[in-house]
């Protein structure tokens, strides 16, 4: 039998064309269902993020790549997809050191891709020093980051599904050394990326004997739900176990506005709460927390829960449990098991055990008017933050996303309404300004259909200006307001309230209205309300890109501030 003789060009379409590792990276992100990529190009990350966006995967482009994994950040956190952003190694990595801080600290599902050094080392003979060179594992393992790195060609495929099921908990960091990603590997079984669900926690037997035995000697229960409550969709829930104990809801900051619309929801606790909320909160006589942290900013430093009030946390996570306030009954348990079993555990309780739940406190809650927490304080060339808030809530379209930057402006939360703990953002988990512009930027990229609000003061802007190109060039449903102080808020009161001199703290009073302008924003500077009545028809339609420059008065120091003054002078 004559043996068949295959020309080289027949060979060549039977055999399978090496691909090289950047390629074959790009094909799995695409498979793995993302649909866009933020980040900053460099010479070490070009050749994945051309091959990326050439399979119609979308690119968006950061002018910072801190900025870059804050975008990444804010569009998992709008989206309930993985985040990816990619970055270039050595000063490119340094710079994105402070989003991966942020990101992994919102707990948002990001995974970042950076460059690395070639893991071949230059001969002896080799032309100069590596400009880049950046041992970038060693520096975020010491932050306390996840990485994952590609020594070799053959691993890459697998390496990168280990870090996107890593990054499906929170932030995991790839490295991708610069001569892996060139190199063409023997073709391997793609990797699987799926996960397994994971099995929900029900409370154990001692636990839910124990908290359904002080909820039974409670009449005036207080039922606090964090941002956790909400991923689990547990408003409804919560809601049948407030009817069933007489109890009145409350949220932390992350899941504002959860509650809105029930009769006895008495708003935020803590920093941000008011004053209907607060004669509850001081007549509560047991408290049941689900998915929250209890931090400082719940408790205000232990200002809005009473001494000796017992303490419920529920959460899945053992850790978080006692983390930041001391409980008397750990629940580990998903908080939907959580109510299910405390009410079937729970006796029927008649109207006269339930005193919060009266006529009046429905009433006293549901007209209660925010503008009455406050006296405002306007001046001629400045408007108070808390009633521009306020004008701007009833101005802008209701159906909304909001992302506030860190400062003392954000005293202004509580005075903006949106439709959910969906809808809500702040990034001040890492406590640094500037991480909000690159949030809002993902976040609108994540729901175009909607405008998303950032609001932001000048330091943050300031340090991140270049990005009202992105804005700009993106065309995202994106308005900025920009309460403008001229300073660094925060610190000026921080040193006031020391009795020590601010000037250091304090900016010139920059017009920032013409040059969003020039990026291509709707601009406008507001130094009164009337001038931001006058342009209410622009707000209602607000689609963005629209810059507002509120230049407002920086003499109100935000209550938070105030708070960790009076923590700091308590102390021994």
């Amino acid at each position: 039998m004559k043996a068949t003789v295959m020309t080289p060009a027949e060979s060549a379409i039977q055999q399978p064309t090496a691909r090289p590792v950047y390629e074959l990276l790009a094909h799995d992100i695409k498979d793995a269902g993302v649909e866009a990529v933020f980040g900053l190009m460099s010479d070490d990350t070009a050749l994945l993020v051309s091959s990326i966006d050439s399979l119609d995967v979308s690119f968006h482009g950061a002018r910072h790549e801190s900025v870059a994994v804050a975008m990444a950040e804010g569009y998992a956190s709008a989206s309930g997809r993985i985040g990816v952003a990619i970055v270039g190694r050595g000063p490119a990595t340094a710079n994105a050191l402070n989003g991966a801080l942020f990101a992994e600290r919102s707990g948002a599902r990001v995974l970042l891709i950076m460059g690395a050094t070639p893991v071949a080392r230059p001969s002896i003979n080799s032309l100069g020093p590596d400009g880049k060179r950046f041992d970038a594992d060693a520096v975020l393992k010491a932050a306390g980051l996840r990485t994952f790195t590609i020594t070799h060609a053959s691993a890459a495929r697998a390496t990168l599904a280990a870090a996107m099921a890593a990054a499906q908990e929170g932030l995991a960091v790839l490295l991708l050394p610069t001569d892996v990603q060139r190199a063409c590997p023997v073709l391997v079984e793609e990797p699987s990326t799926r996960l397994s669900p994971r099995a929900l926690r029900r409370p154990t037997p001692g636990s839910l004997k124990a908290a359904a035995a002080l909820l039974a000697t409670s009449s005036k229960p207080l039922i606090i739900c964090g941002l956790g409550a909400h991923q689990d969709a547990a408003r409804p829930h919560i809601e049948r176990l407030a009817e069933s104990l007489g109890a009145v809801v409350a949220t932390t900051l992350k899941a504002k506005d959860m509650f809105s619309g029930y009769a006895f929801n008495a708003g935020l606790i803590g920093s941000f709460s008011h004053a209907a909320g607060r004669r509850l909160f001081d007549q509560a006589d047991c408290i049941i927390a689900f998915g929250a942290s209890l931090n400082q900013r719940t408790t205000s430093y232990g200002g809005a829960i009473q001494a000796g009030v017992p303490v419920i946390q529920v959460d899945c996570d053992r850790s978080h449990i006692g983390r930041w306030w001391t409980v008397d009954v750990a629940m580990v348990s998903d908080v939907l098991p959580a109510i299910e079993d405390l009410l079937s555990a729970l006796p029927e309780r008649s109207a006269a055990e339930k005193p919060f739940h009266t006529e009046a406190n429905s009433k006293a809650l549901a007209s209660f008017d925010l503008a009455s927490e406050f006296q405002p304080a306007n001046t001629p060339r400045t408007v108070d933050p808390r009633s521009l808030t306020l004008a701007l809530d009833r101005l802008l379209p209701t159906n909304r996303n909001v992302v506030y930057d860190a400062g003392n402006f954000f005293q202004v939360v509580p005075y903006f309404s949106v439709p959910g703990p969906a809808h809500f953002k702040t990034s001040i988990d890492s406590s640094s300004i500037g991480m909000g512009f690159g949030t809002a930027l993902g976040f609108a990229r994540a729901r175009a259909a909607q405008t998303t609000v950032l609001f932001i003061g000048d330091g943050g802007l300031l340090m991140t200006l270049g990005e009202l190109e992105t804005g700009a060039r993106e065309d995202l449903p994106l308005v900025i307001v920009l309460m403008n102080d001229c300073a660094y808020g925060a610190e000026l009161h921080y040193l006031k309230e020391r009795n020590m001199p601010v000037a250091k703290s304090q900016f010139l009073d920059i017009d920032f209205a013409p040059v969003a302008e020039a990026f291509g924003y709707q601009s406008f500077t507001i130094r009164t309300l009337d001038e931001l009545q006058a342009i209410g028809s622009t707000l209602q339609a607000a689609a963005g890109p629209l810059f507002l420059d509120c230049k407002i008065n920086g003499a109100i120091a935000a209550p938070f501030v105030l708070e960790a003054l009076e923590h700091e002078r308590r102390k021994p």
